[in-house]
């Protein structure tokens, strides 16, 4: 191992921390300026994030929220899919543009998800979000009976069998 990368590793993890900490500062351009920080560094900075989300203070949710849509690392995905039911609307809809940000590889896992989650008009609201996104990107066609599902009256019915119907054709 080159003993020269190590440091830079703790420099970078260091450098992360810092700017974590900074996210919880009551100036607002001081935490845009440490999330864009964040979003710069990339991959590196998503675990860190991604532990952020589970946090009860919501301006630290949001702002990592934010960040995580803007790196749009797939490994998030399934945190995305999770914060679609967080009691706080604004994370519900960062974490569908989120998942936008990351494409069509989050589209087979959210469809899963929808399969065993149609109950909950957050959830399902969250993935109308992602879906039209998605739909506006080339994909109306194939997602168009779970778009579809989703907007009927009796959603919680309908949108787990139109989900499974449309997880056919992408898996």
């Amino acid at each position: 191992m080159n003993e020269s990368a190590a440091p830079q590793g703790d420099n970078l993890q260091a450098e992360i921390e810092a700017l974590i900490a900074e996210l919880a500062c009551s100036d607002v351009v001081r935490c845009q300026q440490a999330r864009q920080a964040l979003v710069d560094i990339g991959r590196p900075a998503v675990p860190a994030l991604m532990e952020l989300l589970s946090q009860s203070n919501e301006a630290l949710r949001w702002e990592a929220a934010k960040a995580l849509g803007e790196i749009a690392d797939p490994a998030a995905t399934d945190l995305f899919i999770n914060s679609l039911e967080d009691d706080d609307f604004d994370i519900r809809w960062l974490s569908a543009e989120g998942l936008a940000a990351i494409g069509q590889e989050a589209l087979v896992p959210l469809l899963k998800a929808l399969t065993r989650h149609a109950d909950s008009p957050w959830f399902r609201n969250g993935a109308h979000h992602y879906l039209r996104l998605m739909a506006r990107r080339g994909l109306y066609d194939q997602l168009k009976p779970v778009l579809v599902a989703l907007d009927d009256a009796e959603a919680y019915l309908e949108v787990p069998t139109a989900a499974e119907r449309v997880l056919d054709k992408f898996s």
